[in-house]
């Protein structure tokens, strides 16, 4: 890494550079570096830190600092004047140093290099825009100074554990040595973090998240034929995190999934080896059911539960109705199936 105002040393005709400022490092543009590194053209570019403009013009790249943004040149700043641009597939944040990297340079190719996909696999598309969602959106909007609910709220704690927070404490403190040697070291410590987290990000989403899509699908399908004809009833043969996936579903009009038609989830406890129903809620964050379990049910347990339902097994009903448990399969299908008509 080049530091400070120093020129950079004679490089090959064909390195590529990457510049962003020096001094105060950021969470935008540690991620932003590490993403370029992650692509074909910058995976073996150098880096050099500064502000001074005649060393940023030698530059093939520069990254948040420079208050231009062109494409066509590759400038990424988005302090300057004016500058509005948003990600865009209905997200409207102002994007940092972060997303406008994602966006235009990296786009597809680090998930294509990474997960071995082919550029047309339809889950590339889907694994870009869930990272940005679940992922980059925050760091550009904290970078922007976007707050996530009006300021007239009242916190009722401090969280400074959030990847920016945790970017910005790599900094030197006030009296610790800040030389560009010291500041530079610590800068690659953040764009390291940044990218192990982001990593870590796709790796989960690539290999558990879509998959549980992928099952839910195909489970809706299955219990139109073998459970109810409705859709109203889910069997998922398997645990897996599905209502997320559910209501994104039923935003799809590809999906075949009709908005609100499933009210009842069937599925095995994750470690007891017993059988669970859910209520599905009226949106993936609340707790309000479409149709909770039985109010005559809630609170009761064990014999008490299965001689009032006339289900044997009964594990008990929650007091609010959103959840049930029955020892077998079959018992908590027969939850559900009543339930339905109550």
């Amino acid at each position: 890494m080049t530091t400070s105002n120093e020129a950079p040393a004679k490089r090959q005709k064909l390195q590529q550079l990457i510049g962003t400022h020096n001094g105060t490092f950021h969470c935008d543009e540690a991620l932003a570096v590490f993403l370029l590194h992650r692509t074909n053209r910058y995976r073996d570019a150098d880096l050099v830190r500064t502000r001074d403009s005649a060393i940023l013009d030698t530059c093939n790249i520069v990254v948040d600092v420079g208050a231009v943004y062109d494409e066509s040149k590759q400038r990424f700043d988005h302090h300057q004047r004016g500058f509005t641009e948003v990600f865009g597939h209905g997200f409207e944040t102002k994007l940092s140093s972060a997303g406008l990297v994602y966006k235009h340079v990296t786009e597809h190719a680090v998930f294509i290099s990474e997960l071995m996909l082919s550029p047309d696999d339809p889950k590339v598309e889907t694994l870009w825009l869930k990272l940005y969602r679940e992922f980059i959106e925050a760091i550009d909007a904290i970078d922007n100074g976007i707050s996530q609910y009006p300021n007239d709220i009242k916190p009722k704690y401090r969280s400074r554990t959030d990847l920016s927070s945790r970017v910005g404490a790599l900094n030197p403190a006030w009296n610790e040595a800040s030389d560009s040697g010291t500041v530079d070291a610590q800068f690659a410590k953040a764009s390291q973090l940044t990218g192990d987290e982001f990593l870590g990000r796709l790796n989960y989403y690539s290999n558990a998240w879509l998959p549980a899509r992928d099952i839910l699908v195909s489970s809706v399908a299955l219990s139109k034929v073998n459970v109810d004809p409705t859709g109203k009833i889910i069997l998922l043969e398997q645990f897996l995190p599905w209502k997320e996936h559910l209501f994104e579903l039923e935003s799809t009009p590809s999906s075949g999934i009709a908005p609100g038609e499933a009210i009842y989830v069937v599925y095995p406890d994750e470690t007891g080896g017993n059988w669970r129903v859910q209520a599905v809620p009226v949106s993936s964050e609340s707790f309000e059911s479409r149709k909770a379990l039985p109010e005559q049910w809630r609170g009761l347990r064990d014999d008490e539960l299965s001689n009032l339902s006339g289900i044997p097994g009964g594990i008990f009903i929650h007091a609010s109705g959103f959840i049930g448990g029955n020892k077998t399969k079959e018992g908590a299908l027969q939850l559900a199936k009543t339930a339905l008509s109550m």
